[in-house]
């Protein structure tokens, strides 16, 4: 399984506009963060996680020609708002490209752009999606699909397990039903804000305890505001438990 880090930051992205502060005006191409978004592929499926504001960036750096599927985590601003830009697979491809999502972020999405779930047109030139409710693993090929419940705060929202990698990103809290599913991980990709406490995101002391507590082989950090500097991060944190960055690829 290949899975790609196409954004690493939180709902700002990194540089943050009119911030000067160090991080935002660092050298260290680690500490330039797009939305937050993975690609997973293994064997010709790929799947897409959100469709944040920077989606045509992420895509075009990271020469992705096809994708198989959408899932979505929730439905904030910088999960969602670049859904248009799935248009160009829809041109390329020239079929519907099948989203995934919980019942709360199928309704905001259809109700936010309902021009992305209308009939195909002739020429394929707007987007053509169709949306379902996952309620339980799927198979995408290879891939087994689980989606795993999170507390966003007070929101529900879901996380994904693809085989034995996790991602986790936009939560406070796991309940003991969810933590079930999230064993004999060989990757876990958790959220990680920043080092002060959050009321609906994880610090960095919380997502190392998320980590100890489930227990995988490797872990990863994302979702990272401006006030985390990437390499005294990475400086920090204990062993197999590393930041991600835009661009990253790992194999699992």
């Amino acid at each position: 399984m290949r899975i790609t880090f196409l954004g690493t930051g939180s709902s700002a992205g990194t540089p943050v506009m009119t911030c000067r502060c160090q991080v935002c005006r660092s050298n260290d191409p680690r500490n330039q963060r797009l939305r937050a978004s993975i690609l997973v592929e293994e064997e010709g499926v790929r799947l897409l996680v959100d469709t944040g504001p920077d989606l045509r960036q992420q895509i075009l750096r990271a020469g992705v020609v096809r994708i198989s599927a959408v899932l979505f985590t929730h439905f904030h601003a910088d999960h969602i708002n670049g859904i248009d830009d799935l248009r160009a697979f829809n041109f390329a491809q020239k079929e519907i490209i099948p989203c995934f999502a919980d019942a709360r972020t199928a309704q905001e999405l259809q109700a936010r752009f309902r021009y992305c779930f209308l009939p195909p047109d002739v020429t394929w030139a707007k987007p053509s999606l169709s949306i379902t409710e996952i309620l339980e693993a799927l198979d995408f090929g290879p891939l087994r699909v689980t989606p795993i419940t999170l507390l966003h705060g007070k929101l529900p929202i879901f996380g994904y397990r693809f085989n034995n990698v996790a991602y986790l990103t936009d939560f406070k809290t796991i309940n003991d039903e969810s933590l079930a599913l999230l064993q004999d991980l060989d990757l876990l990709i958790i959220d990680c804000l920043r080092y002060e406490e959050h009321p609906t995101h994880l610090n960095v002391e919380e997502a190392l305890l998320w980590a100890r507590r489930i227990g995988a082989r490797r872990t990863y950090l994302t979702h990272m505001t401006h006030d985390v500097d990437y390499a005294e991060l990475a400086a920090l944190l204990p062993p197999r438990v590393i930041p991600a960055y835009d661009g990253l690829v790992l194999s699992a």
